[in-house]
């Protein structure tokens, strides 16, 4: 059997609003927990209870994205204000 290779290049991956979008999940997983924290007991008789801690797991791990996506784009930002200072630099001389 032949290993099988691509026949065309990869495209460049897409960058869109990546901060506002990772918030924008953690605050839906906050309020699927809020909205599904009444009904604990209904969810608990059912053997369903993990739905709800799913929730705040989400929650939790929606909070460590939004760190974690503003320090890359902050890195993206930086080398890009790097790169374009460097590529002024030479013509300023």
């Amino acid at each position: 059997m032949a290993k099988w290779t691509p026949k065309h290049e990869a495209p460049e991956p897409l960058e869109g609003p990546v901060v506002p979008t990772i918030i924008g999940g953690t605050i839906l997983w906050f309020v699927l927990f809020l909205v599904q924290l009444p009904f604990y007991g209904w969810f608990d008789d059912r053997g369903h209870a993990w739905w709800v801690w799913t929730c705040l797991a989400g929650t939790g791990l929606g909070l460590y994205g939004i760190y974690f996506v503003k320090r890359r784009d902050t890195a993206i930002k930086r080398a890009a204000a790097a790169a374009a200072a460097e590529a002024e630099a030479p013509a300023a001389e």
